[in-house]
């Protein structure tokens, strides 16, 4: 199911207002409508249209600044930001050329035709779609780095996984992840999309374990205003901004039961109904899921939906650990030491044979995540003049034996404080294996999370 174009019009005269909503969706236009640039700057926060229509002059500003403001703004990526036409009753050559400058997409004088807003709405989504294309393109032929890419690896795990997200992505087939922490489930994903017939589509996701509880059903469905305290205006949630495209779920495993049921249904019946809303929406939604969790353990602890798990869990694939392809090890070194040295402005230092062996024997629990980042702390504090990096520099930089039976005891100190230090110290290293994420770190110690986030400001590792 295509959805329909959708058009955001700001402008504070009615009868236009009036005039180009019903010339619009005659020619099945989805339209929105604003009379001052504060309304806009909701309905864009809200609707994500696809096109703009702005009038110059409006009674709280200049349509023309409204655009600037966008582009300017460090909250808009540029290529998510729809394109804007502006139009004028009051045209005059230097705002046409300011707002042509800007980056408005055509300038129109008032009173607008019909056949020519249709051509220039029709040009503008068109050339819309080649730039996606063409970025898409980009990405295919290396000016880019696609996500299949930067799954890097020849061993016979990723090869096989590679195959297997080649095949998997033509189909619709709903897709369930698993994997541990850090070893790509995301990549995955993105991967799996952008092969795909829905890769011209958005790609949308959420951490279900990174958001609260009470709301997650909004940040999924979306809200109306006023549905609850501080529902100040509508808000389009993930499936809806997913229509047409991907949602991913990461880590569903950690989903709210409550919200189990709900997402069920919606995968059943393909339509969705917005928190405070009263009418059902009709959304056309892939859906990949991933979680780190053992999911059939959680059926039979009564944790997740047995019914649900076999509406996600379609096709299955597995992200496998990098202890298990350590033979891709080297490999991964090498393209993260260049993209490190490159983000950091050094030339790309070189790994003895010894300093390369000890991180290929090295059992990274974080897995990918975890190497990345050492490599990177490694070309940061790794003196610039050095270009060949020794197994004495590396084993600085990576736990050792030494450190896992590091004595706590001291003499003639307290026990509670020998406790307090230790635990603190457990504490701060499993934080750094999970990249510092306070919510898998406190899944992967069985902590629950508001109780992990007293303990963290109790042993001062947190304000």
């Amino acid at each position: 199911m295509t959805r329909k174009n959708r058009v955001l019009i700001l402008d504070d005269e009615a009868n236009t207002l009036v005039t180009l909503r019903r010339a619009l969706e005659m020619e099945s236009y989805e339209v929105l409508t604003a009379s001052t640039i504060a309304e806009a700057r909701t309905r864009l926060a809200e609707a994500n249209p696809d096109i703009c229509l702005f009038d110059v002059r409006l009674p709280d500003g200049d349509g023309i600044e409204l655009l600037a403001s966008l582009i300017e703004s460090s909250e808009v990526d540029t290529h998510a930001l729809p394109p804007v036409v502006m139009m004028s009753g009051h045209a005059a050559i230097e705002d046409a050329v300011r707002a042509l400058h800007l980056g408005a997409r055509d300038f129109l004088e008032k009173p607008i035709g019909q056949e020519r807003l249709l051509v220039t709405l029709k040009n503008t989504l068109e050339l819309k779609y080649l730039e996606r294309e063409n970025r898409d393109l980009r990405e295919k032929t290396g000016a880019n780095t696609t996500s299949i890419e930067k799954l890097i690896g020849r061993s016979e795990a990723m090869t096989t996984l590679k195959e297997q997200i080649e095949r998997v992505a033509k189909s619709e087939g709903r897709v369930l992840i698993t994997g541990e922490n850090g070893s790509g489930k995301d990549l995955i994903a993105r991967a799996i999309h952008e092969y795909s017939l829905r890769a011209k589509e958005s790609f949308i996701s959420l951490n279900c374990a990174a958001v609260p509880k009470d709301l997650i059903e909004s940040e999924l469905f979306g809200h109306e205003k006023g549905a609850f305290t501080g529902a100040v205006s509508r808000k389009i949630g993930k499936f809806e901004r997913a229509d047409g495209g991907t949602l991913f779920l990461d880590e569903v495993g950690d989903m709210p039961m409550d919200m189990q049921v709900k997402l069920l249904r919606l995968l059943q019946n393909h339509e969705l109904e917005r928190v405070g809303g009263t009418s059902l929406i009709k959304i056309d939604v892939r859906v990949i899921a991933a979680t780190n969790k053992d999911l059939e353990k959680e059926i039979e602890e009564g944790r997740f939906r047995e019914d649900l798990y076999y509406r996600l869990n379609v096709v299955p694939l597995v992200s496998p650990p990098l202890r298990e392809r350590k033979t891709d090890i080297p490999l991964l070194i090498n393209q993260f030491l260049s993209d490190a040295s490159a983000r950091n402005h050094r030339r790309s230092p070189e790994l003895s044979p010894g300093a390369m062996a000890l991180l290929s024997n090295y059992q990274f629990p974080g897995n990918v995540r975890e190497l990345n980042n050492l490599i990177e702390r490694i070309v940061i504090l790794v003196p610039r003049d050095k270009d060949l990096i020794s197994e004495e520099d590396i084993s600085a930089f990576i736990p050792t034996k030494k450190h896992s039976t590091k004595k706590h005891y001291r003499s003639g100190v307290k026990l509670s404080e020998l406790v307090h230090d230790a635990e603190r110290s457990i504490v701060a290293q499993a934080l750094e294996a999970h990249n510092n994420v306070v919510a898998e770190t406190a899944r992967s110690l069985g902590v629950e999370r508001s109780n992990f986030h007293k303990k963290l400001k109790a042993l001062g590792l947190r304000s």
